[in-house]
């Protein structure tokens, strides 16, 4: 049943916890370590949606699209889309720009929403999920909506899980970073927008996950050490958001997604802004 499947749908939303969200942080430098990618967010225009900026904002915008884009109705996904589109139309590059790219190029919408599936697949790493290959299958069918929400065709989303890992793999020696994107992507994993205090308390921390849940081409572009005692640092720290994830009732421990589905729905039918 692909993309309307209401089994993978049903697994998905009982293993997605905010627990998960440790994972974030590498996922947007995954995002971002393709060059286009990192350029249209890094010189965007859109200054509400930049992250060092306005990180609040923007996690509220990337969570509601992730909630809607899997739990969410056609019509729901519709007006996100609408919504994305509109600030999408500003993120294009300039003549003279080093870097070209267009938040309607099809491919690169398609590579952000493959790091947002891998994304799903950390979240239920995090909580200690197993599934059976049958499952695993479903649930990555299902997945295609993280990007025909937007522009992606359907036939553009690899056919099956084997599929997909040859392609991913292909793209993975493609990503690199600059001078530009590389120093935002290390304040990214650093937490440096959090600003003082809390970049210096929190920083240690966000850069150990961010890091941490990174695949190795994507650590050796950002350049931030890592060593066997970081290893052993986060392996530590994965088993304890493991337990705790185990342990939490399922509302408290699928929030903030159960959250920003329910604020989502409500300003659709209020008639305001989502993004």
């Amino acid at each position: 049943m692909g993309e309307h499947d209401p089994v993978a749908r049903a697994l998905l939303e009982e293993s997605l916890s905010g627990i998960g969200l440790a994972a974030a942080g590498a996922n947007v430098i995954m995002q971002l370590s393709m060059l286009p990618v990192g350029h249209g967010v890094a010189s965007s225009r859109v200054d509400s949606g930049r992250v060092d900026e306005h990180p609040i904002k923007r996690a509220r915008t990337t969570l509601a699209y992730l909630a809607v884009a899997l739990l969410g109705t056609d019509d729901e996904r519709e007006a996100m889309r609408k919504e994305i589109d509109g600030q999408h139309r500003q993120v294009r590059s300039r003549p003279g720009d080093p870097v070209r790219y267009n938040a309607f190029d099809t491919d690169l919408q398609l590579w952000v929403a493959a790091c947002l599936y891998k994304g799903t697949q950390d979240i239920e790493r995090v909580a200690g999920v197993r599934r059976t290959e049958e499952e695993a299958e479903r649930i990555y069918r299902y997945c295609a909506r993280l990007g025909t929400t937007l522009q992606v065709r359907p036939e553009q989303w690899p056919a099956d899980r084997a599929a997909f890992a040859a392609w991913w793999d292909e793209k993975v020696e493609q990503i690199e970073m600059d001078d530009l994107t590389r120093s935002y992507l290390q304040g990214i994993a650093k937490a440096d927008f959090l600003g003082r205090p809390w970049s210096t308390l929190l920083g240690p921390l966000a850069q150990l996950q961010a890091v941490g849940f990174l695949p190795e081409r994507f650590r050796a572009e950002l350049g931030l050490p890592w060593t066997d005692h970081h290893q052993r640092a986060f392996d530590a720290m994965m088993r304890v958001w493991a337990a705790a994830d185990r342990r939490l009732p399922g509302p408290i421990r699928r929030f903030p997604f159960n959250a920003y589905l329910w604020d989502t729905r409500r300003r659709i039918r209020r008639g305001r802004p989502i993004v």
